[in-house]
């Protein structure tokens, strides 16, 4: 019977997967049951038949999984019931005779539990945790036994710690199984700190004042953690119940463990947590915080448009300040504001894109709680406030009701138009019921010189089994121009989510009126209608393979009269090994038009990264096949081009002070043999290249040097292709003295180099040269920032 029902289950899997291939090679060859389907012509009713028919054969293998994910072996929830301590715990308190500690100083915990690569299996080295509080802090400290030559532990900058072992605390303080704080160790006692909210990307961003110290001991390590009450949101009742996991990660095994026992079978993570019990008479305090900070700037800078050369210098003081209401709402305003962004942007390929490229925010009033505002559909990207003069923010939880509203200004439009500041208003709210279902909205507001442009947004996540999870969008936008013009647009967002450990499935679809604006979001295309699904399938076999499996993506756009502009269909197979190694193949057949021209492009990729040994991490791709010239030369139009790129990092750690990163980008297009627009065998059209390195020196967990070099060039046929040739290098020194998120030092100098020149005459002018010689750029800057707190 077992046998029958195994095989039932693997026909209802393959003979679907089947279907669906058949039905990817039919769209690939432009035939659909014998009959040929131009993609540039396609009907959209056409177009969303085949798509219905491919749901329904992509979903058919997650139904089929349904049973088997959603009847997870997983205990009942747990209780913890903590002990209040008079002294904090000390590391002498934990050595060899830790499992003999008495139970009134601590409460011990023990049976952790693989989420991967074994679902509940044991953890693979024996861990224990004791658990304690006292008036001002929770006291975690993890006794973990190991190889001690095999630990990854490197002293590091604060959240630095991504390829080390460590240890971790999930508080759901409000215990909405919901969001959760995460606070992170790695055996060396270097901080990582978070928030995670179901539904939503982990943000990392964050950051609060806790201590954590940790020892290397010959049988393994030892961590100790304190988080203050006050840098926490909890309600204000006398008796708190929370939401709590606790967690540690063994890189060289690509394991994670858990207490209580978190498995991949049931979607969610935080809802999964244990019950923290007998936190009594504990209150955040007072938790008034004023946080100071002085910014020197020297510069000297090309101006392009004159052309000449500038210098300034610019002393910035501000006062940021926060409080907490309630214990749950948080208050932030702030004086003449700390904007300033200390790190670099990771590089990028920017060139022959046919939309904008995302870049992270930095800025620190904005990436604190950035979890609150956000929406499926990126309705508040905080980057596109770029000069801002006065800042309010209030972030919190109040019952069942999340609350976000922030209002400020932007002094960077009104100097392009010769005066004024943009006016800035932002709220969300969320309320949550059923469990773990959300329903929200989100308002905003952008106004500047009499126009302005305004947001609503309402939106929810629905739990509807254990594994399957519905999130929905509907959004209005009204813009009014300066000159009195006035347009207005809509959008929808749906999307259907299988969670389970060997197998996801996704759909998605997204439709934006041509005249949806939003100056304060982040959306590349509007005008379009969109669907979308991925189908992953995992086996995980005992041994040294972790997985391996495909993963079928498929992704269509057309205009609102029903033309298809874009069709994405890909397969790709993953293989993971321990030590975080896996190789990946990938083929992608795709449509595209462009111009009001039709291409078919494809591509094929390899992908291969490795932390097999500590001291060393790699990772290397490369892709080949073809793409559009986007940007051809005027009079000829877009064409069809080979294409081919690559990608190469590596970071060396040759002792534990010190950080070596190596990121190497390469794209380049050329004609394609007898197709080029001028005749001829292949010609190359465009190459970029981009070459980052990067030092970092440890001295001590709060004394740290780090030096940049970057290097890139774009080379183009100027009869093939318009893009501006570039050749520029530049460096970024900068040294830290932090002592925790709030109280720092910096000391940093960059300087640009491209290849201009600057000719004589009046007024002079530019011109492009061979070397990057000319400096166009440079700068010393000093901050200091404390930290006080009442």
């Amino acid at each position: 019977m077992e046998l029958r029902s195994r095989n039932h289950a693997a026909f209802r899997i393959v003979v679907p997967l089947l279907g669906a291939a058949y039905l990817v090679r039919g769209l690939l060859r432009g035939r659909i049951w014998g009959k040929a389907v131009p993609p540039e012509s396609m009907p959209i009713t056409r177009a969303i038949r085949f798509s219905i028919v491919l749901s329904l054969l992509l979903a058919l293998p997650p139904a089929a999984a349904l049973a088997q994910d959603s009847k997870p072996q997983q205990d009942p929830k747990p209780t913890l019931r903590i002990v209040r301590v008079s002294e904090p715990p000390q590391f002498d308190d934990f050595g060899g005779r830790a499992d003999r500690l008495d139970s009134t100083r601590a409460v011990p915990v023990t049976g952790f539990r693989q989420r991967d690569p074994g679902d509940g299996a044991a953890v693979s080295a024996p861990t224990t945790a004791y658990l304690s509080y006292d008036d001002a802090n929770l006291y975690v400290v993890f006794v973990c036994k190991d190889d001690t030559a095999k630990v990854r532990a490197s002293l590091a900058n604060r959240e630095d710690v991504g390829g080390d072992d460590g240890v971790a605390v999930y508080l759901d303080t409000f215990h909405d199984h919901k969001r959760a704080y995460v606070f992170w160790a790695n055996p060396l006692g270097v901080q990582l700190d978070g928030i995670m909210t179901e539904g939503q990307d982990d943000d990392y961003s964050f950051d609060t004042v806790w201590q954590s110290d940790g020892r290397l001991t010959p049988d393994g390590y030892v961590v100790r953690l304190a988080i203050p009450f006050r840098s926490l949101r909890f309600g204000s009742g006398a008796v708190q119940s929370w939401g709590i996991a606790l967690g540690r990660f063994i890189r060289r095994y690509n394991e994670e463990s858990y207490w209580p026992y978190v498995t991949k079978r049931v979607a969610g993570f935080v809802p999964q947590f244990a019950t923290l019990e007998g936190l009594q008479d504990i209150a955040p305090g007072r938790n008034v915080r004023f946080n100071p900070y002085s910014a020197f700037t020297g510069a000297r800078f090309l101006d392009a448009g004159v052309p000449a050369f500038r210098r300034e210098n610019d002393l910035r003081i501000g006062l940021d300040a926060k409080t907490v209401l309630g214990g749950a709402l948080t208050l932030d305003g702030t004086v003449n504001p700390d904007f300033s962004q200390v790190e670099s942007d990771q590089p990028q390929v920017t060139i022959n894109e046919r939309f904008e490229v995302f870049f992270p925010e930095k800025r620190p009033f904005f990436i604190e709680n950035a979890g609150y505002f956000q929406t499926p559909v990126n309705l508040f990207f905080s980057r596109r406030i770029a000069d801002p003069g006065t800042g309010v923010r209030l972030t919190g939880k109040a019952g069942r009701w999340a609350v976000g509203a922030i209002g400020t200004d932007d002094r960077a439009p009104g100097a392009a138009l010769g005066g004024g500041r943009a006016g800035i208003g932002v709220v969300r709210v969320q309320r949550d019921f059923g469990g773990e279902s959300t329903v929200g909205m989100l308002a905003s507001d952008r106004s500047l010189a009499g126009g302005s442009n305004r947001v609503v947004s309402a939106d929810t996540r629905l739990k509807l089994t254990r594994t399957w999870i519905f999130s929905g969008q509907a959004m209005a936008t009204q813009t009014r121009g300066t000159s009195g013009a006035r347009s207005s647009g809509t959008g929808l967002y749906a999307d259907l989510l299988h969670d389970g450990r060997n197998l996801d499935y996704s759909a998605t679809y997204l439709d934006l009126s041509p005249s949806f604006e939003t100056q304060l979001g982040f959306v590349k295309r509007v005008g379009i209608r969109q669907l979308g699904q991925q189908l992953q399938v995992v086996r995980r076999p005992k041994g040294p393979i972790v997985r391996f499996g495909p993963t079928f993506t498929t992704s269509l756009d057309w205009d609102r009269n029903g033309r298809l502009l874009d069709r994405s269909l890909e397969a790709s197979f993953e293989v993971k090994l321990r030590r975080e190694t896996k190789f990946v193949v990938a083929r992608e057949q795709a449509f595209e038009l462009f111009g009001d021209l039709p291409f078919d492009t494809h591509r094929t990729s390899a992908t291969l990264q490795s932390e097999w040994l500590k001291w060393l991490a790699g990772s290397a791709k490369i892709g080949l096949g073809t793409a559009v010239n986007h940007k051809p030369p005027k009079g000829l139009a877009p064409y069809l081009a080979d294409a081919e790129d690559g990608q190469v990092g590596l970071t060396f750690r040759p002792m534990r002070r010190l950080r070596l990163d190596h990121t190497f980008l390469y794209e380049r297009l050329t004609t394609r043999p007898g197709a080029s627009p001028a005749g001829g065998s292949s010609l190359r059209i465009l190459a970029n290249r981009i070459l980052r390195e990067k030092v970092n020196y440890q001295f001590t967990r709060a004394l740290s040097f780090r030096a940049i070099v970057d290097y890139a060039t774009v080379d183009r046929n100027s009869t093939l292709s318009r893009v501006e040739p570039e050749h520029r290098w530049g460096m970024d020194l900068l040294l830290t003295y932090l002592v925790n998120p709030g109280t720092a030092l910096y000391v940093g100098y960059s300087d640009r180099y491209e290849n201009l020149r600057m000719l004589p005459g009046n007024p002079p002018t530019l011109e492009r040269s061979g070397s990057p010689v000319m400096s166009v750029g440079r700068q010393v800057f000093v901050k200091l920032n404390y930290l006080w707190l009442f």
